[in-house]
């Protein structure tokens, strides 16, 4: 188990809007004491930030791969930045 903590930025592609993807991603990163946020972006996306130990990041990005059912993931896109610490929760934005 690693105790390293690590900041990703993740792009979810497909149908991802309409299907309870942001309310069910917040579930799974509470579940992981994953901090950070999710929204939907205008070209159809799901945009989120993640930040916590390794493995619990790991976890998130990985339900990102499935999403809930009723969603079809096409493409996850994370880029990897510098943990920063900010977030003591895990928000959906508006």
């Amino acid at each position: 188990m690693s105790l390293k903590k690590i900041r990703a930025h993740v792009y979810v592609k497909g149908k991802v809007q309409g299907v309870y993807f942001r309310q069910n991603m917040r579930n799974v990163a509470r579940k992981y004491n994953v901090h950070g946020w999710v929204r939907n972006l205008k070209d159809g996306r799901v945009e989120a930030v993640l930040e916590g130990d390794e493995d619990a990041v790991h976890q998130v990005i990985e339900w990102c791969h499935i999403g809930p059912s009723g969603a079809r993931v096409d493409d996850v896109d994370v880029m990897y930045e510098e943990y920063r610490g900010e977030f003591n929760s895990f928000e959906i934005l508006y």
